[in-house]
């Protein structure tokens, strides 16, 4: 048997083009993977497209994950599907309605994070303006019954009996002090 070596000038050579050549296709895959030309199945898309995918996915909701997050933050596989499906769509020409629609038919108006303002969804939309309402009525109502001055003299104070005994006290201690009474700041 013969052994086969490699020249000893050109190894160096040769690790330094694999090198080379494995950052270089790592950087490609990088490249394919942010812009998605290089997911299986997707098709290449504009910049312009890459946006309308982007934000139509980000109002999907993934109709697996429990806590309600987009299809394009979920790494189910439901969720990789339905981008792609996505990006399908937008390269197959079809406006953002008809792809919500789509997927409404689908999974059903739960996948969509901005419910339609019709129907079952018209509710969703309504309560809180229903609600700020009702709350205003009540507030409006309860400040109306309250009442609309405030006391500006005796008069119109309600009749308090101490109030009325320190009057009187006050009143007749003035009228029956004697000259030399030493309460009344006199020599005494």
């Amino acid at each position: 048997m013969t052994a086969v070596t490699a020249h000893p000038a050109l190894s160096p050579a040769r690790g330094l083009l694999a090198a080379l050549l494995c950052l270089l296709t790592l950087l490609a895959g990088q490249g394919a993977a942010q812009t998605g030309a290089g997911q299986p199945g997707g098709p290449t898309l504009t910049p312009a497209q890459e946006q309308r995918a982007v934000a139509i996915q980000k109002n999907l909701r993934c109709p697996l994950c429990d806590t309600g997050e987009s299809i394009a933050d979920s790494r189910s596989d439901i969720s990789v599907k339905m981008r792609e499906s996505v990006r399908e769509q937008i390269a197959a020409g079809r406006t953002d309605g008809d792809i919500y629609v789509f997927f409404a038919q689908r999974y059903g108006n739960f996948v969509l994070l901005d419910p339609p303002r019709s129907g079952q969804g018209l509710l969703l939309w309504g309560a809180p303006l229903l609600a700020l309402a009702l709350g205003g009525a009540v507030l409006w109502s309860f400040l109306r019954r309250a009442p609309r001055h405030v006391p500006a003299g005796p008069a119109d104070e309600p009749f308090d009996p101490f109030l009325e005994q320190v009057r009187r006290d006050t009143r007749a201690g003035t009228d029956t002090r004697a000259p030399g009474d030493p309460t009344d700041g006199g020599p005494a």
